[in-house]
């Protein structure tokens, strides 16, 4: 089944966009704000019905009375404050419970809230895109142990994907945070640039899914534990290349910004497809002459009549006695089976 996922981003939402303290760089600033925008205008292009964006919670609400490693924002609308902005957006609350009941049934088990409150992890990245639109916020535990693997976030966002195209709604998903930062501690002022440049060209490249690869320990260590949040955005979009890819570092806090407003990409062609219906008597056929030697003998006597004993079209046949294999695999042929059809056959025609 084809997605619905038209679309999506990965935003940092440091504190300093909107404090402006004198330690930071505005032209940084400047330049996270302007690819904000410009993946905002690609991602409003595509006209969504439902925006998501997954963030994390920064020790305010899901701390200390409960820590669930996914909650989905359910009420009517969500607000917050932050450096003297009021933050307030209308949230499709009843989608959110279609998708809480659909996530169930997937074997999740996400919590709900009616009123969790959005803070700047979800208020700056949704500032910068320009979205004054509903939007459905999906809370991940990325800062108190124990934390969701990445392999988890990453199903659950392909789970994500799964109950917004069975409801048929056409949606773009966000996440905010990262990349490297050690907010409160020690190592506040060495970010692992090398180590992000590393991960941001596996994504350049469209390869989402190798933020699977990423332990517990390894997140930690490279200051990188909201990264839970791209891995979860990261399923529901699968393997895309992105339209906008950048990086922009400062002393405290790698900035990478990436969009994805190419819309929804047919799957590669594989190397070794399945087998189609109407090849399956040509497979037959050469699969016989790979692993039988009674057919191989009859296919070198007269090749036309052997693929006379076969229900095969005519460019198949023709294909088939003149041992065409690069025709038969443009067919959609795997490839496999008349190469090895074909090594027999010379093999038998070298001993003749």
């Amino acid at each position: 089944m084809r997605t619905t996922v038209l679309g999506g981003a990965m935003l940092p939402h440091a504190p300093q966009f909107f404090t402006q303290p004198d330690t930071e760089d505005k032209a940084v600033i400047a330049s996270v704000q302007k690819v904000g925008a410009e993946i905002g205008e690609g991602l409003r292009a595509l006209e969504p019905d439902l925006w998501i964006i997954f963030s994390n919670d920064h020790a305010e609400q899901f701390f200390h009375q409960a820590a669930p490693p996914f909650t989905i924002h359910v009420g009517g609308e969500a607000t917050g404050r932050f450096a003297g902005r009021d933050f307030r957006w209308q949230v499709p609350g009843e989608i959110g419970l279609e998708l809480v009941r659909n996530l169930y049934s997937q074997g999740f088990d996400p919590a709900f809230s009616s009123t969790a409150k959005i803070d700047y992890a979800i208020g700056i990245p949704l500032t910068h895109l320009g979205h004054t639109a509903p939007v459905l916020p999906i809370y991940v535990n990325a800062y108190l142990p124990p934390q969701p693997p990445m392999e988890r976030c990453y199903a659950f966002g392909q789970a994500i994907a799964r109950a917004v195209t069975s409801l048929g709604l056409r949606a773009v998903v966000l996440a905010s945070g990262g990349m490297s930062h050690f907010p409160g501690t020690d190592r506040y002022s060495n970010p692992e640039l090398a180590w992000d440049m590393r991960v941001m060209e596996k994504l350049r490249e469209g390869k989402l899914k190798s933020l699977i690869g990423f332990d517990e320990a390894e997140l930690d260590d490279t200051g990188n534990i909201e990264l839970r949040c791209w891995a979860c955005a990261a399923g529901a979009l699968g393997e895309r290349v992105p339209d906008i890819a950048q990086m922009d570092p400062s002393w405290h806090h790698n900035y990478a910004s990436l969009g994805w407003f190419g819309g929804a990409r047919d799957a590669a062609t594989p190397h070794y497809p399945s087998t189609k219906p109407e090849l399956v008597a040509l497979v037959s056929a050469l699969h016989s002459l790979a692993h039988e030697a009674a057919a191989r003998e009859g296919y070198v006597a007269d090749p036309a009549g052997y693929a006379a004993r076969y229900k095969l079209t005519g460019e198949q046949a023709r294909a088939l006695t003149a041992m065409d294999v690069p025709a038969m695999v443009a067919m959609g042929t795997h490839p496999l089976v008349p190469f090895l059809a074909n090594m027999q056959l010379q093999q038998l025609r070298r001993k003749g």
